[in-house]
């Protein structure tokens, strides 16, 4: 069965955004024409849906906790452990809307996810490039200086270790958060990567738990507290893990 689960969740990826490709036409115009709010429109009204419809036909249940933690009055970054490939698509179901996530250069290279992506504010990052990782957290610093919230993964990579655990948190994203001001909100998700690498990249269903924990003010913080932020922020993950 899984593997009939799996070969659905590629129909409908790509099916959505082949069926859907009208609005992407749209929305890009828009975007050309500097009409940014029918951008958004367009933006928060396709990508929940194509991202709970991953989930639907896969068989992945979402549980979302602490929505309320989510500040109201100006932009935040999301940090967040990274366990799967679902991670993604979770975000953009899970929080209160769809926002821009610092995402591997690879995901650039697919064609229409990748307009879909720059659509939705999305910043691609080589991470072996200083130069380029460098380009791509002054573009992400952008995008939450205008008045915009982001999602970062700062392990930079998947955790394929224990369920409960987490890579190393790198300083650089957290850069995002010091320069504006904006405060960091932990995000802790469990039980992904068990739905589908654990698998053999099979989908499999279940429930995936999404908890978004109180921020975390950077306004004002101290050099020695700039510092000790990415293990602070990995440390209140694993509590929830």
């Amino acid at each position: 069965m899984s593997i009939f689960r799996t070969i659905a969740l590629f129909v409908y990826l790509f099916g959505y955004m082949i069926v859907h490709y009208s609005v992407l036409c749209k929305a890009e115009r828009a975007l050309a024409a500097g009409d940014t709010e029918t951008v958004r429109r367009l933006v928060k009204k396709h990508i929940p849906h194509w991202s709970k419809g991953i989930l639907n036909v896969t068989g992945v249940r979402l549980s979302v906790e602490g929505l309320d933690n989510i500040p109201k009055d100006g932009p935040c970054v999301f940090v967040a452990n990274h366990r799967s490939y679902y991670d993604i698509p979770l975000l953009l179901a899970g929080l209160d809307e769809p926002y821009g996530i610092l995402a591997k250069e690879e995901l650039e290279k697919i064609p229409l996810l990748n307009r879909w992506m720059k659509l939705l504010g999305c910043v691609f990052v080589q991470r072996d490039d200083v130069r380029a990782s460098v380009r791509a957290l002054n573009d992400a610093t952008a995008i939450v200086e205008s008045g915009r919230s982001f999602i970062i993964f700062p392990e930079g990579t998947r955790y394929k270790g224990e369920e409960g655990g987490a890579g190393e948190f790198k300083a650089g994203a957290f850069r995002i958060a010091v320069k504006t001001g904006a405060p960091v909100v932990p995000v802790a998700i469990s039980g992904a990567r068990g739905l589908f690498e654990a698998h053999g990249n099979r989908a499999t269903p279940g429930t995936v738990y999404v908890r978004v924990l109180p921020p975390i003010r950077t306004a004002g913080m101290s050099r020695a507290e700039q510092k000790q932020l990415p293990d602070a922020v990995r440390q209140t993950i694993l509590a929830e893990l």
